[in-house]
């Protein structure tokens, strides 16, 4: 009989890379969410294919679709990914007491209750790591993250996530338009105007508030992700925007305008639901007693140093 072909050294970025792929149906979606090109994604399939010696998915009109071997696949590399996640977390576990890295998006600070972790526990090495919005959750899973302080709306299966403070709510506009200075709006007062929109659906659905109370739909405007995309676009004239209002931090060519009829933002803690580690645990205490009023309501010595975030 001849020799058993030598089982595939798989890569485990390239199984995450198909299973996206896999759940978003298109090349395009699926890089966009997974912060490459087109081509590059195309590439790495291609790879992962080769490596297992079979074609996954095929490409029509409408999309991608899995091939039959894809079909087969497609459970198994979900199993893979979650064991892989699941045994990064276990060992990290049994590696304590020595490191923790903790995760923050955008505008969100946790100088503080890093700063009281590092003190208390002198011994460990804490980090902290800057996220995208939509990589919290994968961030946690596969143990790059130990906790992570993020806005909701997030996915919450698998995790444990706890409500450290309320944020109002804002209306970000050019400074010269019609509702700059007012003393705070209802929808009714931009119902027409286009707001930028993102790519995920739930959180889309809470920052535009589509569809609004009365079933009316927030007005498209442009496609942006990244907050300093979006800032530039409001500041250009080209749509406006709701924020969470961030202590009253301003910037050149915006208004923030308070919003009267929306209910506030939260700011979460979020950790892997089964992790009970000693410094997770501590961070957790910390980040309920530090993190849980608004960031110009932090302690005078919140002031960032030695690389902790803002």
């Amino acid at each position: 009989m001849p020799d058993a072909p030598p089982p595939a050294d798989l890569d485990l970025r390239l199984l995450r890379y198909f299973v996206v792929l896999a759940e978003h149906r298109t090349f395009a979606r699926a890089a966009e969410a997974l912060h490459l090109t087109q081509p590059s994604l195309s590439r790495q399939i291609r790879r992962l294919e080769q490596q297992l010696g079979a074609r996954l998915l095929d490409r029509t009109p409408q999309g991608s679709r899995l091939t039959a071997a894809g079909e087969v696949f497609l459970p198994g590399a979900r199993t893979l990914l979650r064991t892989a996640a699941r045994t990064a977390a276990l060992t990290r576990a049994a590696a304590e007491p020595s490191r923790i890295t903790i995760g923050y998006t955008a505008n969100i600070i946790v100088t503080p209750a890093v700063r009281e972790l590092r003190r208390r526990h002198p011994d460990a090495e804490v980090n902290t790591a800057h996220l995208p919005w939509d990589d919290v959750r994968h961030a946690l899973l596969d143990g790059r993250v130990d906790a992570v302080v993020t806005r909701l709306p997030l996915e919450t299966a698998k995790l444990r996530v706890t409500v450290l403070h309320e944020e109002p709510r804002v209306l970000v506009v050019p400074v010269d338009h019609r509702l700059a200075g007012r003393e705070s709006v209802t929808l009714a007062d931009f119902a027409d105007e286009p707001m930028i929109r993102g790519s995920d659906p739930a959180r889309d659905a809470f920052w535009r508030i589509d569809p609004r109370p009365d079933g009316s739909r927030a007005p498209d405007g442009p496609l942006a992700e990244d907050l300093e995309d979006k800032l530039e676009l409001i500041a250009s004239g080209g749509a406006v925007a709701i924020v969470p209002d961030t202590g009253g931090r301003s910037r050149p060519y915006l208004a923030a305008v308070p919003l009267r009829d929306v209910e506030p933002s939260h700011v979460v803690l979020a950790v892997r639901a089964g992790d009970r580690g000693r410094l997770v645990t501590a961070f957790g205490t910390l980040a309920h007693s530090l993190l849980s009023a608004p960031a110009d309501s932090a302690p005078a010595d919140s002031t960032p140093a030695d690389g902790a975030p803002r």
